[in-house]
C-alpha cells in the first residue's frame, strides 16, 4: 500500500490538483509582469528613438534668425526721418570630421545589443521561474510523503497505546511512539514553513497579489535530454548575452570614434538678407557668414576619457564570459550526469527494497516477530529513502535548468 501511494504521489500533480498553477502559465505571466522583462523592453523605446534621430539627414537643425530694426535719423531744419530696416538669416552647421556615420553605427549597434538582451533576459527569467516552480513542487512531493509517514506513525502508536493498556508492551515503548509521532509532526511543520516562503517567492516572480500563494502542477523529473555537450558548447557560442555584449563592444567603439572626431570643429555657414537706408534710396543686403570654432583650449579630453573607458570595460566584460560560459557549461554538464546516475540509482537499487522492507516489517510486527524499535527503523529508514529520491530528483531538475540556460539552449521548435 504504502509502495502504491508514492508511487502515486511521484506522477504528475496535475492529475491530483487540476486548479494548479502549470510551468507554462507561470511564463506567460511572468513574462507579461516581470519587472527586469518589462525594463528591458521600455529601453527598447529609447534606443529606438536615438537611432530615428541618427538616421536624420543632419544632425545640428538649421537655425532661422529675424531682426526688424526702427531707426530715428535727425535731419536738420526737418523733423526726424523714420526708418523701419530688417534682416533675416538662415545659418545651418555641418560636421566635417565623420560624426553622423559614428552616430548612427551606435544608435544601430545599441538597439540590436538591446534587443539581444531581451531575449537574454527572458530566458533568464524562464530559468528563474522554473527554479521556483520546481522548488514549490519538490517541496510539495516532500511533505505528501511527510504525511503519509506520519500517518503510518500514528497508526503504530495508536497500536502501541492499546498494548501498553493491555500489558502487553512497556510505557518506554509507549513514549518512544509518542517522540517519533511528535518528532514527524514537527518535520512536517518545519516542510509547511518552507513550503509557504517558496510560494511567496514564486508569487512575487509572478507578480501576484500579496494573499494569492499559488500551488503548482507538474513533473518534478526533467525531461530526457536531446542534446549533447559539443551541442550545448556550439549553443553557447551563439547565446544572446555574448551577442550583447559584442554588440555593445562595438556601439563602445563607435561612440569613441564620435568623441574623438568631436575634437574637430563643426563648420557653420549662413546667408543672410535684409533692407536699409531710407524709402527712396533703400538698399538691399545679402550676405554669406562663415564660422569655425578653434579648438585651441578645450578638445574634448573628458569626452575622449569616458569612451576609451566604455570600451575597455565592454572589452573586458566580453572576453569574461566567453572564457566563463565554456567552463560553466562543462561543470554543470557533469553535475547532470553526476546526478542522473544517482537517481538511477536510488530508483532501481533502493526504492523497491524500502518498500518491501516497509511490508514485511508492518506485517512482522502485527505478527509479533519485531518489536516497536525495529519498526520506527524500518519505517524511517523508508522515509529517509524517499526523501533522498525527491531530493535527488530535484537537484536534477535544478541543475538541468542552470545548464540549459548557461549554454542558452532552446526547445525544439523555438526561434533562436
Amino acid at each position: 500500500m504504502a509502495g502504491t501511494w508514492f508511487a502515486l504521489a511521484l506522477l504528475p500533480v496535475s492529475s491530483q490538483a487540476a486548479a494548479a498553477l502549470t510551468l507554462e502559465e507561470a511564463w506567460r505571466l511572468a513574462e507579461a509582469a516581470n519587472p527586469a522583462l518589462r525594463n528591458v523592453q521600455a529601453r527598447l523605446s529609447a534606443a529606438e528613438g536615438e537611432l530615428t534621430d541618427a538616421r536624420s539627414l543632419l544632425w545640428n537643425n538649421p537655425e532661422l534668425s529675424a531682426d526688424r530694426l526702427r531707426r530715428s535719423v535727425p535731419q536738420p531744419g526737418l523733423a526726424t526721418e523714420k526708418q523701419r530696416e530688417w534682416s533675416a538669416g538662415l545659418a545651418q552647421t555641418f560636421e566635417i570630421a565623420g560624426q553622423q556615420g559614428y552616430r548612427r553605427e551606435a544608435a544601430h549597434q545599441e538597439l540590436v545589443g538591446l534587443q539581444a538582451t531581451l531575449q537574454e533576459t527572458r530566458r533568464q527569467v524562464r530559468a528563474e521561474i522554473e527554479q521556483r516552480f520546481v522548488r514549490v513542487l519538490a517541496l510539495q512531493l516532500r511533505i505528501a510523503t511527510e504525511e503519509e509517514a506520519l500517518k503510518l506513525v500514528d497508526n503504530a502508536a495508536a497500536a502501541v497505546r492499546k498494548r501498553v493498556a493491555a500489558g502487553e508492551d512497556s510505557r518506554l515503548d509507549g513514549n518512544v511512539a509518542l517522540v517519533e509521532a511528535e518528532r514527524g509532526r514537527n518535520q512536517l511543520a518545519a516542510l509547511q514553513e518552507q513550503l509557504t516562503e517558496a510560494r511567496a517567492e514564486l508569487a512575487s516572480a509572478l507578480q501576484l497579489a500579496p494573499d494569492h500563494l499559488p500551488e503548482v502542477a507538474g513533473e518534478l523529473m526533467p525531461a530526457i535530454p536531446r542534446y549533447t555537450l559539443e551541442e550545448l558548447l556550439a549553443a553557447a557560442r551563439q547565446r544572446p548575452q555574448l551577442r550583447a555584449l559584442e554588440l555593445r563592444e562595438a556601439a563602445a567603439a563607435s561612440r569613441l570614434g564620435l568623441e574623438r572626431a568631436t575634437v574637430y570643429p563643426d563648420v557653420t555657414v549662413g546667408i543672410n538678407v535684409g533692407r536699409e537706408g531710407p524709402g527712396d534710396t533703400r538698399e538691399k543686403l545679402v550676405g554669406v557668414s562663415l564660422s569655425l570654432p578653434l579648438p585651441l583650449f578645450r578638445r574634448n579630453a573628458a569626452g575622449i576619457g569616458r569612451a576609451t573607458t566604455e570600451l575597455t570595460q565592454a572589452q573586458i566584460e566580453r572576453q569574461a564570459t566567453e572564457r566563463d560560459v565554456p567552463a560553466q557549461v562543462r561543470a554543470l554538464w557533469r553535475n547532470v550526469e553526476s546526478l542522473r546516475a544517482r537517481v538511477k540509482r536510488l530508483e532501481d537499487n533502493v526504492l523497491t527494497s524500502l518498500d518491501q522492507n516497509q511490508r514485511l516489517s508492518a506485517t512482522s510486527y502485527r505478527a509479533g516477530e519485531i518489536g516497536l524499535l525495529q519498526l520506527i527503523v524500518v519505517n524511517r529508514q523508508v522515509l529517509d529513502g524517499r526523501r533522498d529520491l525527491i531530493e535527488a530528483r530535484s537537484d536534477l531538475r535544478l541543475t538541468t535548468i542552470a545548464l540549459e540556460a548557461a549554454a542558452g539552449w532552446l526547445p525544439a521548435g523555438e526561434a533562436r
